[in-house]
């Protein structure tokens, strides 16, 4: 028995002093990362994740192509009519 007092009286260990955070402080603050971990990761998707999906399908999704009219003649200009113009 006296040499467990000395082993606590030379290492200056106390049984009245408290060494660390006990399991239920470890647990809150663990709960505590782990909800703003969560919260972050919630930020992330709406402001960067679904956008980005979004413009990626709309770039993807088929559309029909517009229907151009063919140019069966191209117009001429009258012989009369030119391009250039005297000044006056």
């Amino acid at each position: 028995m006296a040499t467990m007092l000395d082993f606590f009286y030379y290492n200056e260990i106390s049984p009245k002093e408290i060494y660390g955070p006990t399991g239920r402080t470890i647990e809150q603050t663990l709960t505590k990362r782990m909800n703003a971990l969560i919260a972050i990761l919630r930020n992330i998707e709406k402001t960067q994740t679904k956008p980005t999906v979004e413009m990626l399908t709309s770039l993807f999704e088929m559309e029909e192509p517009k229907k151009k009219r063919l140019i069966l003649e191209k117009k001429r200009f009258k012989e009369n009519e030119s391009n250039f113009h005297e000044r006056k």
